[in-house]
């Protein structure tokens, strides 16, 4: 039977999860990587299987790791593969996201870091390069930093390698069809929060949490505030959200196999709340692309008043699909069919900050 890895990243350090009876029970390992606290996951299947996570350490600083045996040990470079070039003046703080590039260029990857900026790597991870056309973009300057801070938290891949697409808090989505030569902001529709009604659709500048790709060219995204759906590959974008309890939230899935299929985990939009609508923990479907949503909430608990992250939400691309969610008081729940029901796979862990998945 297939197994199913399950990466979970916490505030501090890092567990492997693994089922191996079709998703109905798990194994969770030690802790690894202690006191680092994992923000970004990534496992890429292009090329055999090799994990990252990355993040930051209070005492170390940015952290990257790399893991060639399922998550068993995992090593960090000598040299940080990913650093901003003496002449930005500008100093790493963390990397958000490693995202394999497309299956036509098995060593490429790239990296979302904060500050703002992308990276791209030609070996395998083993160095990046910043890629200078969105750094020198004309709007940098004008980005203003959420909360968190300002940076690359997003990135989206194509079939054509040319293309890509990225989202940044609080700068908005650019996209490139040139290969990251140059960078055009893909806002239209998405909208700006706390401005004056003649100002809430600006040419860049939304804080958008969350984009993802669907079949067919379709992007759905989670901003600040509103959840959004593009048929044209981010030209226009159209709210979605006014079903749900509350269209603010972080998290965002698009189905692997179903454009009209997406999840979100919704909270409340009070800065001073930003938790689960009601105390009731649940996850949003949308079976006919955000025309009306489902609270899918089988085995997930009321009373619960625990945020979901950014990247705390994740799919395992099985059929049917695999669903994962962790909060921020420790719990991860596994759905096995697409969300109908759940199941804890691990409790009282520290924060979680994200999840990936996948089955082997």
């Amino acid at each position: 039977m297939e197994r199913t890895l399950l990466l979970i990243g916490t505030r501090k350090g890092l567990f492997v999860a693994w089922s191996e009876d079709g998703r109905a029970s798990w194994r969770v390992g030690p802790i690894r990587c202690r006191m680092s606290a994992i923000h970004g996951l990534t496992i890429d299947l292009r090329r055999g299987i090799r994990l990252f996570a990355t993040g930051d350490s209070p005492h170390w600083g940015p952290t990257f790791l790399v893991s060639e045996d399922l998550g068993e040990t995992w090593t960090e470079p000598d040299v940080a593969p990913v650093r901003f070039p003496d002449f930005t003046w500008t100093a790493l703080k963390r990397v958000w996201r490693v995202e394999p590039a497309s299956p036509t260029e098995p060593d490429v990857l790239y990296a979302g870091a904060e500050p703002a900026a992308l990276f791209r790597s030609e070996d395998g991870g083993a160095s990046f390069a910043l890629v200078r056309g969105l750094w020198d973009h004309p709007h940098r300057p004008r980005w203003e930093p959420v909360n968190a801070g300002l940076f690359l938290h997003t990135i989206v891949t194509d079939r054509d390698p040319r293309r890509l697409l990225v989202a940044m808090s609080a700068g908005g989505v650019y996209r490139t069809v040139d290969g990251g030569e140059s960078w055009v902001p893909r806002n239209r529709g998405l909208q700006l929060d706390g401005v004056p009604p003649e100002r809430r659709y600006p040419e860049f500048g939304q804080c958008v949490h969350k984009v993802a790709r669907a079949p067919g060219g379709r992007l759905y995204a989670q901003g600040h505030p509103g959840v959004y759906r593009s048929d044209d590959d981010g030209d226009s974008w159209t709210s979605i959200g006014a079903a749900l309890p509350s269209d603010f939230g972080f998290p965002l899935v698009a189905h692997p196999r179903r454009p009209d299929t997406a999840y979100v985990f919704p909270l409340a939009a009070d800065v001073e709340d930003r938790m689960p609508p009601g105390g009731r923990f649940r996850v949003f479907r949308t079976d006919d692309a955000g025309a009306s949503w489902r609270a899918l909430g089988c085995g997930l608990p009321d009373g619960h008043h625990a945020a979901v992250l950014r990247d705390a939400m994740c799919a395992d691309g099985a059929d049917p699909l695999g669903i994962y969610v962790g909060s921020r008081d420790g719990e991860v729940f596994a759905s096995r069919d697409e969300g109908e029901s759940w199941a804890r796979v691990a409790t009282h862990l520290p924060d979680v900050l994200c999840l990936r998945a996948a089955t082997l």
